[in-house]
């Protein structure tokens, strides 16, 4: 989706320039552009290269199950469907480690591995349950102390005190994320929304379509002569 919003955008402008007659200011914005983009990159390689690094040692280190221990009891009542030793949980406590570092890039790969082990607890596909709906209310609004990307782009484009917008940053993000959490809860509780609900409206229009690499162990057989989309079997479990 971001590849098309930036080609349109591209497009757009030069479009517009050439009905204006700026077509000259254009290109020389986009040339003059794309090298301040290239040196911002470069900048941003040691930053980036130093935390990635330090998250794999973490990782290696056992650091991030010792974080993930410590977190628990947050985690349990945010997700509380996640068996405490299923492998989603350490992809989660190392995924919100780099969100609270605002290590966005570093952070990204994990959230994706998160995403994937959550997709093992559900039972259909295209339906997200209520925990990972949780980790994307979460990954939007996370809560980040260090926000290191950011101070790297200040950085990089020689801001005076670059490191000025850490106190902003974490009353922001401390008061979205409680906002998008609390959001959450409310509304999967609300019968419209309510994930047994929006199941059983599938199931009756017949568009449920069955994972077969759920690994739950809460059975529920849907009607009898029921056929799913990808028509595996007619049983489904959550």
């Amino acid at each position: 989706m971001m590849n098309y919003i930036w080609v349109g955008l591209v497009v757009i402008s030069v479009i517009a320039g050439a009905f204006t007659g700026t077509m000259e200011d254009v290109m020389n914005s986009i040339a003059s552009f794309a090298d301040t983009a290239v040196e911002i990159c470069i900048g941003l390689i040691g930053i980036m290269a130093f935390f990635c690094g330090l998250m794999n040692v973490m990782e290696k280190a056992g650091l991030c199950e010792k974080l993930g221990n410590l977190i628990a009891p947050v985690m349990r009542k945010l997700f509380p469907e996640v068996p405490a030793d299923h492998p989603a949980q350490s992809a989660m406590a190392l995924y919100f480690a780099a969100n609270i570092l605002g290590i966005g890039n570093a952070a990204t790969p994990f959230g994706l591995k998160a995403m994937q082990e959550l997709q093992t607890l559900n039972p259909t596909k295209g339906i997200a349950t209520n925990a990972q709906c949780m980790l994307m209310a979460i990954s939007t609004t996370s809560i980040t102390l260090i926000p290191v990307t950011a101070i790297g782009l200040r950085a990089a484009v020689q801001t005076e005190g670059a490191a000025e917008i850490i106190a902003p940053v974490i009353i922001a993000t401390t008061i979205s994320t409680v906002v998008g959490v609390t959001c959450t809860i409310i509304f999967e509780k609300l019968p419209r929304w309510k994930w047994e609900n929006i199941i059983e409206k599938e199931i009756a229009a017949g568009r449920l379509e069955i994972n077969e690499n759920y690994v739950g162990d809460k059975p529920i057989v849907l009607p009898e002569g029921y056929k799913s989309i990808n028509d595996k079997n007619n049983t489904v479990a959550f």
